[in-house]
């Protein structure tokens, strides 16, 4: 069988599309999805999206990590999948979609892509006696690290640490090592499950880093730049008891297209 696939990333993160609206894709296989996202004998990604049709909204995102295992929100691929449903004449300039059984709202202006994130409630600060930071579900869970050496941490090793601690082994957990730079700017590196390494960027983890330094310093700031690896993204949102009206900002960009005969 020959698949049709697109590439996309979202500043360096990485995905395959699959226009999967006739179902054609075996969504149960899992080594299959993990053979496609491997770097030296695959396409090539950190996680794989089938864009399905839905009985109410514009369409419905799945999404996959690069491990084939089905994932939570991803925030990059969700911007990604926007801009892919624009190109396949799904939407025009607006969408409301369905990703992981919720409603995300998202907008597009000259290819910077808007993708509004679920309200964020649940935020434990967490401490022992080797890791301090915040743990923050955003779509996706994430422990938030700050630090002043994100220059030369090595994200990888760090990460792991934390993602295959006691705490975190079983289900797993993003890491995200954040420094903040002034006011109203921080650089956030992180480190994915599923993909299990460092990512250029990771769009659940720059809001979860945005929120967390809104708490550890305590303003009343409500924007933020994000400088990672792979490029700038933008967060903003509302704080009251809760952080509501979440908008993650950035590029999305469309890489190439091919097709792969399937064994």
């Amino acid at each position: 069988m020959t698949v049709h696939f697109f590439k996309y990333h979202g500043t360096g993160n990485d995905f395959i599309i699959i226009d999967n609206r006739n179902k054609f894709f075996d969504k149960t296989n899992y080594t299959l999805i993990s053979e496609l996202c491997n770097r030296r004998f695959g396409i090539g990604a950190d996680g794989l999206m089938l864009i399905e049709n839905h009985s109410t909204y514009d369409f419905e995102m799945i999404y996959f990590n690069s491990d084939g295992k089905k994932g939570t929100m991803c925030g990059n691929g969700g911007r990604c999948i926007i801009s892919f449903a624009k190109k396949l004449g799904l939407i025009k300039n607006s969408t409301k979609f369905v990703a992981y059984n919720k409603i995300y709202i998202g907008s597009i202006e000259n290819n910077i892509i808007k993708l509004k994130f679920q309200d964020v409630q649940s935020i434990e600060k967490y401490s022992d006696n080797c890791q301090n930071g915040y743990i923050i579900d955003t779509g996706s869970p994430h422990f938030v690290k700050f630090v002043d050496n994100i220059e030369t941490i090595n994200v990888f090793e760090e990460g792991r640490k934390i993602r295959y601690s006691d705490k975190f082994k079983i289900d797993g957990i993003n890491v995200d090592f954040v420094k903040i730079e002034n006011d109203n700017t921080i650089s956030v590196k992180t480190y994915e499950r599923g993909v299990e390494d460092e990512t250029y960027s990771c769009g659940t983890g720059v809001v979860a880093s945005a929120i967390a330094t809104s708490l550890k310093t305590k303003s009343e700031i409500n924007n933020y730049k994000i400088t990672t690896k792979g490029g700038n993204l933008k967060v903003g949102f509302e704080k009251s008891k809760i952080f509501e009206n979440i908008w993650l900002e950035g590029p999305a960009t469309f890489v190439f297209d091919g097709e792969i005969e399937l064994n």
